[in-house]
């Protein structure tokens, strides 16, 4: 099946292709399902790109998942469908932006494109291009997968809890949850990172890697929590004088975290003034201890 996505007002509009030999050439998203061998060369004239097959899609090696051809940008992905039933399966995708316009072709159903059609057929952006209906997708996907590792994180809870009712010593399933976490993490962090540009990375200093007292070392570590917070903050102030709100909504998970990491070094560098040099035991104490429950702090003998 051959859908043409063409921009229409403030909406994406999905056209069926019934004429192979024209299709529109306003289209900035065309998605092959299924397609015929017909579909095929219709898509490859119009774009002047060679549609995969599904044998090619099937068997490309890791190492050649991304490449260009004609100036062309051509990417493999494998997306899971059916992650709601019983019978889960993978898919290879192929995503292709030849000029502005994006083609897919697939052969299954992975729920993201069908969200990405109802959410451009609703509202789009004006000027909607390939790149921008790209990223859409490439969003979805992963938030479906964030989806998909919570709720594999709940289930592996429960079996943990199940489990422990009847043998407290069980914990071969507690790292199946902690991998799970990571994982939701990471997708997480990954998702903030889709509105394109180019980052500048500039030299890293040594690290002071010898102090002279362990307070020493902890102040060093508070004031670095601090300065990163303040430049956190000038971020912050240069987004919003900017008017981006892309960029303002990422960092607000960072001034989130850095208000915890200077709390929490603020804290450690007290509990080490109050034990003194000859008395670090009781910040290992402190420290173990925090780790797990979270105690009060040492008091002033």
């Amino acid at each position: 099946m051959l859908s043409v996505f063409v921009p229409a007002e403030s909406s994406l509009k999905k056209v069926m292709a019934d004429d192979l030999a024209a299709p529109p050439e306003g289209a900035v998203w065309i998605d092959l399902v299924n397609p015929t061998a017909a579909e095929d060369r219709a898509v490859e004239r119009l774009c002047g790109i060679a549609v995969p097959t599904r044998e090619d899609m099937q068997e490309i090696e890791i190492s050649s998942r991304l490449y260009i051809e004609n100036g062309a940008r051509y990417m493999t992905a494998t997306l899971m469908c059916q992650s709601d039933t019983d019978m889960p399966r993978t898919t290879a995708v192929t995503f292709i932006l030849a000029g502005h316009r994006l083609v897919t072709v697939r052969y299954d159903t992975p729920k993201p494109f069908a969200l990405v059609e109802n959410k451009l057929a609703r509202a789009c952006p004006a000027g909607v291009t390939g790149e921008m209906v790209l990223m859409e997708l490439l969003d979805a996907v992963i938030d479906r997968c964030a989806d998909i590792l919570e709720r594999i994180g709940v289930d592996v809870d429960t079996v943990i809890v199940d489990e422990r009712v009847h043998d407290p010593s069980y914990r071969r399933t507690s790292s199946h949850a902690e991998v799970c976490a990571m994982c939701r993490a990471e997708v997480e962090d990954l998702r903030r990172f889709d509105a394109g540009g180019r980052v500048n990375i500039p030299a890293v200093p040594a690290p002071q890697a010898h102090f002279k007292t362990a307070e020493a070392a902890v102040k060093l570590s508070l004031e670095q929590e601090e300065r990163v917070t303040e430049q956190i903050n000038a971020l912050v102030s240069l987004a919003k004088a900017e008017s981006d709100y892309t960029s303002d909504n990422f960092l607000q998970w960072f001034v989130k975290e850095q208000l915890e990491e200077v709390a929490s070094m603020d804290q450690l560098l007290r509990v080490v003034q109050r034990a003194g040099e000859g008395n670090l035991l009781r910040v290992e104490e402190y420290l173990a201890r925090e780790k797990g429950h979270g105690v009060a702090l040492p008091q002033e003998e």
